[in-house]
C-alpha cells in the first residue's frame, strides 16, 4: 500500500486517535509505543503481544521508519556524530556527547536554517525545510539503537536530549513539541523534564506559547550583552530584541510548576568580538533579576567564517567576572572537534535545488501554523 502512515513520531494521543480509527481499542497505543521506543521493534510481526489479524492490518496501512544514516563518525573523546538522510538530497547531523555517566545527544529540528547567526555553520546553508516528528524523535531513536539501549535491559546511553543541533526549534512548533513529549513518555524513553532542553534564538510568540505544551527545560541562545551587538550577531534581535526575549524567557520559567528552575544562557565567545570584560559587566548588570545560569562556549572556527577563536586568558576573565557577580558560570568543553562534531559546526546538507533564502518570512503566523488545532497531549512528568 502507498503512503503508509509513518508511526514513528505519533504521541500517545495521536496513536490512540489512529487505533480508533481503525477500528482498535486505544490501549493498543501503549503496547506499540513500547515495541517501537523502548525495543526498536520496527516490525509488526514481532510485536507478540498483538493479535495475528492487528498485526496484518497494521502491515498494510502503517509503518515504522526511521530516517537512514548514510554516515557514522565517532571520535577519539568518545563522541559519535551521524549524518542522517532526510529524502530529496537533504542530510541532518546529530551528536551524541558522552560526559560520565550522563550521555547528551544534540538533535537536530530542520534542514538548515533560516536564521543565519554569524558564528553558525548551519545557517550559512540556508534553509530547506522543518523535520517531521518521525525524523526529530528518529534521531533520538537511531542513536539509542546504537549503543544497544532498545533492548530488554539494554545500556541506558541517551540520558539527556538537547535541541541545539542544526535549524531553530521554535520555528517547527508542532513537531518539536511533539517529539518532546515522546523523549519524556513512560512508555518511550522516558527522560525527566530536566534532561530535556531546547534552546532558542529568541522566537518570542512561540516562547510565549511553549508554557502550554511542555515544561521541558529551557535556553536562551544570546551571544551579546547588548541590541546593537547582537543585532550583527544574531539578525532575529532586529524582530524581537533581547528586553523582549528575556521578559519571555522569564514567563516561561515562572510558569513552571517546578519553581527552582533556572534558564540557560548560551553565550558563545568570539575573539575581539564579545569577549572584552565590558561584555561581562553588561551581561552581568543584564541578567540580574532573571533565574540564570551561564553557558560560555568558546567559537569553533568554520571555513565560512573569518571569526577566531577566544583566547584562554579573556575567556578565564569573563568567567571569573561572571562568577564574582554571583552567577553559576560553566564553559562547555569542545567535544568531537576531530570529527567537525563541536558546538556551532554541524552543517549535514542542504538541497541548492530547493533551498530557500535565509530572509524568508518569520511572522508570528508562520511561526505557529497549524496551532488552531494543536490539542495539547498530557503531560508525563
Amino acid at each position: 500500500m502507498a503512503n503508509k502512515i509513518n508511526l514513528m513520531g505519533m504521541t500517545q494521543s495521536r496513536l490512540e486517535s489512529f487505533f480508533e480509527v481503525i477500528g482498535e481499542k486505544r490501549f493498543r497505543a501503549t503496547q506499540v509505543l513500547k515495541w517501537i521506543h523502548q525495543l526498536g521493534v520496527t516490525d509488526f510481526q514481532e510485536m507478540t503481544n498483538l493479535s495475528k489479524d492487528l498485526r496484518n492490518k497494521l502491515e498494510f496501512v502503517a509503518e515504522v521508519r526511521a530516517p537512514e544514516v548514510i554516515q557514522q563518525w565517532d571520535s577519539a573523546d568518545g563522541t559519535r556524530k551521524f549524518l542522517i538522510q532526510v529524502g530529496g538530497g537533504n542530510a541532518i547531523e546529530t551528536v551524541y556527547i558522552p560526559d560520565g555517566e550522563r550521555g547528551t545527544l544534540c538533535v537536530s529540528s530542520q534542514v538548515g536554517c533560516s536564521l543565519d547567526c554569524s558564528f553558525c555553520s548551519t545557517g550559512k546553508q540556508g534553509f530547506n525545510r522543518d523535520l517531521t516528528a518521525s525524523e526529530i524523535i528518529g534521531q533520538v531513536w537511531l542513536a539509542a539503537k546504537s549503543f544497544g539501549q532498545l533492548a530488554e535491559k539494554g545500556p541506558r546511553k541517551v540520558t539527556n536530549v538537547v535541541f541545539m543541533g542544526m535549524g531553530e526549534p521554535l520555528l517547527n512548533f508542532r513537531n518539536v513539541v511533539d517529539s518532546m513529549h515522546l523523549m519524556m513518555h513512560d512508555n518511550c524513553y522516558g527522560l525527566s523534564k530536566r534532561r530535556v532542553t531546547l534552546s532558542t534564538s529568541g522566537l518570542v510568540p512561540a516562547l510565549d506559547k511553549l508554557g502550554q505544551y511542555t515544561d521541558a527545560c529551557l535556553a536562551i541562545s544570546l551571544h551579546a550583552p547588548n541590541d546593537e551587538l547582537r543585532n550583527q550577531l544574531v539578525p532575529l534581535n532586529k524582530k524581537y530584541p533581547i528586553a523582549e526575549l528575556l521578559a519571555s524567557a522569564k514567563r516561561y520559567i515562572e510558569g513552571l510548576p517546578d519553581t527552582h528552575r533556572k534558564i540557560t544562557i548560551e553565550y558563545t565567545l568570539i575573539d575581539q568580538i564579545n569577549d572584552r570584560p565590558e561584555h561581562a559587566h553588561q551581561l552581568a548588570d543584564l541578567l540580574r533579576d532573571i533565574p540564570v545560569k551561564i553557558n560560555l562556549i568558546p567559537f569553533n572556527p568554520f571555513g565560512l567564517s573569518n571569526y577566531k577563536r577566544v583566547s584562554n586568558n579573556a575567556l578565564r576573565r569573563f568567567q571569573t567576572i561572571l562568577i564574582e557577580a554571583g552567577y553559576t558560570t560553566t564553559v562547555r568543553t569542545t567535544r568531537g572537534d576531530d570529527i567537525d562534531a563541536a558546538c556551532g559546526q554541524l552543517a549535514g546538507q542542504v538541497n541548492d535545488r530547493t533551498k530557500r533564502s535565509a530572509r524568508y518570512k518569520m511572522d508570528a503566523e508562520r511561526l505557529l501554523k497549524a496551532e488552531g488545532d494543536y490539542i495539547p497531549v498530557k503531560m508525563v512528568n
